[in-house]
């Protein structure tokens, strides 16, 4: 039996500069590491707080301050106050079932919903809402949960609700003007937005607030034109006509007659811009400035002063109105109540079809569409009001006889409420056409000449006629004022035909003698059986007339007792 053979282990030394050399590069490293870590701690810091800087602190936006909407007094119709928003950081949520419950119910949010957010890993960052109120922000706060944040910002508050909510407008979550004189005066109302910095804990909690960046700067406050207790009496006037004659929609304009400022502008139906959940997008119109409609026979005063302007009439010029009945071609044009003959004054007073036809093809068709354009008519107001409409003034050179009949009384012509009422500033203010405004004005500005003084007078004396018995309009008077004004009653076209729905309108303006106001009123489709505008809207330019002369302690120029109790059948007009 052979011996085992032991095997010979075979020793090689290695040369001794490899090992040296790995010595050597060991050295090195650790030199090289210490002399960049010397280099990153003594002249280059920068690098290291900015990597430290993105693990615990974090640049946030500081809201601004939005500048405040009053009216011509100072009283609040748009104010910013301060709320609490919730947000998340995802990566350093800790938290129990029983603290995403609370959170759930309190952000009224589902389990489900609320954790998909709180653990998304998609987001460093992200909202679970936008203006908590404080009450149930000092509850999340309470709940202290790791990687939940509240950041302080603003919510806008309207105080009047519905009362001027089209005129006013809102913002959107941000702060931002979306609608009415808060889109249109963003750049006035909004501020400049500062920063700060902030300093988390590993867990996401704000541990430190290192300061302001750059300060907040706060926008301007812009005082309005209207007096808020004018907008509640318009309002108030116009929601209860609308009910009562089951209409569509209504909208009232009170302008100051000599400054052309808007006092009020009342549109309804309307909304609560505070709560915005389930607004219909009709009550949202502001129907005084962005719809337009035929106005009827309140465009009767425009054609008559043309003609006294270009001599064609005088007051008393006796016209033959036919018995209200007149052929032009293939069209009839009709008169409610018919009559044979009727002096200029009295067109104006029984608002006569036929009559003002008659005295607009005694003028050139140029002339009395140079008269509605220096009026107002086709043009913006001025008033700077997103979507303002300019309504329709067909050019002249397209006008066929029928064409220049029919618009003596306010049918192939489309106005806005607004710009009907600055039109009638004419008649106020010695045949000047004044500019509106929505912002105070600190002092009067001047208008443009439209007619002679003399016709503006003229003009004023007759329309005070028709809203005495006689007139179309006696449910206009006012007790201890002397008022003036026209009725409108169009029927409404659709599809290029008109159809029996109506535009009930007056516009007028008080005290007769001397102007201080101009009311105009539009009921839109009353269907509670009257729709005459003398019956149905001289009746709000009667309630907010007197109101409003009240609350501005205007002098009365009337007795008190100068109302005059109209016969039961009111003179009708209908065109």
């Amino acid at each position: 039996m052979s011996a085992t053979k032991t095997p010979k282990v075979i020793y090689t030394r290695l040369p001794g500069w490899r090992a040296s050399a790995l010595f050597g590069v060991l050295l090195l490293g650790l030199v090289g590491l210490f002399g960049r870590a010397i280099y990153l701690q003594t002249f280059h810091t920068d690098f290291l707080k900015e990597k430290g800087n993105k693990r615990y602190s974090r640049e946030t936006e500081v809201s601004a301050h939005r500048g405040k909407i009053t009216d011509r007094y100072g009283t609040p119709l748009a104010v910013s106050t301060p709320v609490k928003s919730v947000w998340v950081n995802p990566p350093h949520v800790k938290a129990s079932a029983a603290q995403i419950s609370q959170l759930a119910r309190i952000l009224n949010m589902s389990v489900g919903e609320l954790r998909r957010h709180l653990f998304d890993k998609k987001h460093d960052y992200l909202s679970l809402q936008r203006h908590l109120p404080p009450d149930l922000a000092d509850e999340v706060e309470r709940l202290a949960i790791s990687g939940i944040l509240l950041q302080h910002e603003y919510r806008r508050y309207y105080p009047t609700a519905e009362m001027a909510a089209q005129l006013i407008g809102f913002t959107g979550q941000d702060d931002i003007g979306q609608e009415g004189l808060e889109l249109s005066l963003q750049a006035q109302l909004v501020g400049k937005s500062g920063s700060r910095r902030i300093i988390k804990d590993r867990r996401g909690q704000i541990v430190e607030d290192a300061g302001n960046l750059s300060l907040p700067k706060p926008g301007k406050d812009v005082a309005l034109s209207i007096d808020n207790k004018v907008q509640y009496v318009a309002y108030s006037e116009l929601q209860n006509a609308v009910n009562l004659h089951h209409a569509k929609a209504g909208a009232v304009v009170v302008l100051d007659a000599q400054t052309g400022e808007v006092l009020a502008l009342a549109n309804y139906p309307a909304y609560n811009p505070n709560n915005r959940d389930h607004v219909d997008a009709q009550a949202m119109r502001n129907r005084a400035v962005t719809d337009v409609f035929e106005p009827g026979s309140t465009m009767k005063p425009f054609t008559i002063a043309a003609a006294l302007d270009a001599g064609k009439v005088r007051p008393d010029t006796l016209i033959n109105t036919q018995h209200g009945v007149m052929r032009i071609g293939r069209k009839t044009i009709h008169d409610t109540h018919g009559q044979s003959s009727l002096t200029v004054a009295q067109v104006i007073q029984k608002s006569s079809n036929v009559g003002a036809a008659k005295i607009a093809l005694m003028m050139d068709r140029r002339t009395l569409w140079q008269t509605f354009a220096k009026s107002g008519f086709g043009a913006q107001t001025g008033s700077a009001f997103p979507g303002e409409a300019t309504g329709k003034l067909r050019d002249a050179n397209t006008w066929r006889p029928i064409e220049q009949a029919t618009m003596s009384f306010g049918h192939g012509i489309s106005v806005s409420l607004l710009q009907l009422a600055r039109a009638y500033t004419v008649f106020a203010n010695h045949g000047e056409l004044k500019p509106i405004s929505l912002l105070k004005r600190d002092a009067d500005v001047a208008g443009q000449a439209v007619f002679t003084s003399q016709t503006a007078q003229i003009l004023r004396d007759m329309l005070e006629m028709v809203v005495k018995p006689g007139g179309t309009a006696p449910l206009a008077q006012v007790s201890g004022y002397r008022v003036a004004g026209k009725t409108g009653t169009a029927h409404k076209l659709e599809g290029g035909q008109y159809v029996d729905r109506y535009v009930a309108s007056f516009v007028g303006f008080a005290p007769a003698s001397s102007p201080r106001i101009i009311v105009a009123v539009m009921i839109d489709e009353p269907s509670n059986g009257a729709y005459y505008g003398g019956v149905v809207a001289a009746p709000v330019f009667s309630k907010v007339t007197e109101a409003v002369l009240h609350l501005l302690n205007i002098p009365n120029d009337a007795p008190l007792n100068n109302v005059i109790e109209p016969p039961s059948d009111v003179i009708k007009e209908e065109v």
